[in-house]
């Protein structure tokens, strides 16, 4: 038995309608979001202009109050773990060759290998430019390159934020 494009037309129907209901839903709480941030948004950059304030006092506090912090060289405070930390500092390399070749001629060519990264990776979007004979002469098979169901609204702002929470569903749905 097949179906009739009117049966197809009349699924559509009703696939819009949820959709429309999805979008008037989402843009409600979209609306209801920006109003709580818009309510709440003064209090919270004074909260952090605070933060920002109290962070520096405490820096400055730390940073004159040196010697107590000899040993140990950390306390806790109030839950803060103030005090002197050594860095781990930062490496520089001048000329990643020359590095390359002192580190194999140190440690040799197997144990430099832990140290110096090698990469030989195809490039699949450069790759995606081949005719498939040259793919097929590289062996590179093409999966996936069949006809697929397609079902898409009209895009506007409402309709990205209803397709990203279905593609969210659906992939919940694969998972099971």
């Amino acid at each position: 038995m097949s179906t009739t494009i009117e049966e197809i037309e009349s699924a559509a129907k009703v696939y819009a309608g949820a959709r429309d209901e999805l979008a008037e839903r989402v843009n409600i709480l979209r609306e209801e979001h920006e109003a709580a941030k818009r309510r709440r948004l003064q209090g919270i950059k004074n909260s952090l202009e605070r933060t920002r304030e109290a962070y520096e006092v405490l820096k400055a506090a730390v940073i004159d109050g040196r010697g107590l912090f000899d040993k140990p060289k950390t306390r806790i405070l109030h839950g803060i773990k103030v005090g002197w930390q050594k860095q781990k500092g930062e490496l520089q390399i001048a000329d990643e060759k020359v590095t390359i070749a002192a580190l194999r001629k140190l440690f040799g060519e197997e144990q430099a290998a832990a140290y110096i990264k090698t990469t030989d990776k195809p490039i699949k979007s450069a790759l995606q430019t081949l005719s498939a004979a040259e793919l097929k002469k590289c062996s590179i098979a093409v999966t996936n390159d069949g006809e697929a169901v397609l079902i898409k609204a009209q895009d506007s702002e409402i309709d990205k934020m209803v397709d990203a929470l279905l593609g969210n569903a659906e992939e919940g749905e694969s998972d099971s």
